[in-house]
């Protein structure tokens, strides 16, 4: 009877080490996923900035130029309004 005892407690402490074991084992490939993950976090965050930065420089390039244009559209206007155009015109 105490070597049926026995042989039940050492199965019992074997299945108990097989399983802390994979426990142990998909801990650490959770870790390795996690790490993965963070990663690609990471670089995502990394890119979007450099993506908002390359837009902000756009944008300021953009009203740059829309600042010149409506400087040459009021000088033209205002050329026209002195009767310049006017006196050209052959009508």
């Amino acid at each position: 009877m105490i070597e049926l005892i026995a042989a039940v407690a050492g199965g019992l402490i074997t299945v108990s080490g097989i399983a802390a074991g994979s426990a142990i084992r998909k801990s650490g490939e959770s870790r390795d996923v996690i790490v993965k993950l963070s990663a690609g976090f990471e670089n995502v965050g990394r890119e979007i900035q450099a993506l908002r930065q390359d837009m902000k420089d756009d944008r300021h390039e953009i009203y740059g130029r829309l600042s010149n244009i409506e400087q040459r559209i009021s000088s033209l206007e205002a050329f026209n309004k002195s009767g310049c155009y006017d006196k050209l015109d052959p009508k």
